[in-house]
């Protein structure tokens, strides 16, 4: 039923999810998750409310979300994707969600302008989108030049530019964090290694670091001023004749 549904999809999308999956799946990708997951736990439990839905090509279940009450993941039709949807159609009313996760979304994404759009409609004001990206100022930034896996086709925007795109549409950067401050190495023992760079430098703002966390909040609507009618210009009041009245005569009528 699934299948049917997405037999128009654009095929470039769904390799681009696979392909991605695969790639965070691996040694690289999972070391990149794992300390994510460290920011979001710590992050998550900040956030009250009923929904957070969460976007990306990762498998794993977002941690520390224990006071939202109801998590949803959407996606391509793949295996733990709770709702398939294309990344520009998403199947939520506007200001549905109290939290919205972009997780490395928008580093594999066709269109991150349409993408971050759906996402900014269904947070509702008061709420927060959290996203995740690959920081392209990093040593993971200059590795997806020269990767030979789908690492390459990571978009790697900037989180100073994303963090401009979020107040285009209405949103407050609260926190800006970084992590994966190791470089991408495939050994695991220099990763075992140079784990103490993680400790030492935990969320710290780092052009070293491997990705960024970006917490902005929905800027709730004001009241609009009503419109003023229009009023037409009036003409000058102009004083009415008033006849004089001689006291003479008045009199001499009395006598």
């Amino acid at each position: 039923m699934v299948n049917d549904a997405f037999a128009q999809a654009d095929e470039r999308w769904l390799t681009l999810m696979r392909s991605a999956r695969q790639w965070l799946d691996g040694p690289l990708g999972q070391l990149m998750i794992e300390e994510e997951e460290r920011l979001l736990s710590e992050e998550l439990k900040r956030h009250f409310g009923g929904y957070l839905v969460h976007y990306g090509p990762s498998l794993k279940i977002p941690p520390g979300a224990d006071q939202l009450r109801h998590g949803v993941r959407l996606g391509p039709p793949l295996p733990g994707v709770d709702i398939a949807c294309e990344e520009g159609a998403w199947p939520l009313g506007e200001n549905a969600a109290d939290v919205v996760l972009l997780q490395h979304g928008l580093d594999f994404c066709l269109s991150p302008h349409r993408l971050l759009r759906e996402a900014a409609l269904s947070v509702r004001p008061g709420g927060h989108l959290l996203i995740l990206g690959i920081n392209p100022w990093s040593t993971w930034g200059v590795r997806h030049y020269f990767a030979r896996d789908a690492f390459r086709k990571a978009r790697c925007i900037g989180a100073s530019r994303v963090a401009d795109w979020l107040a285009l549409l209405g949103f407050a950067l609260e926190k800006r964090r970084f992590g994966c401050y190791r470089p991408p190495l495939s050994s695991p023992v220099w990763q075992n290694r140079l784990s103490w760079l993680e400790r030492n430098r935990e969320g710290e703002p780092s052009p070293g670091a491997g990705f960024y966390l970006l917490s902005a909040r929905k800027l709730m609507v004001g009241l609009r001023p009503l419109p003023q009618t229009r009023r037409e210009p009036r003409g000058k009041l102009i004083p009415m004749p008033v006849a004089k009245v001689s006291r003479r005569e008045t009199s001499g009528t009395n006598e």
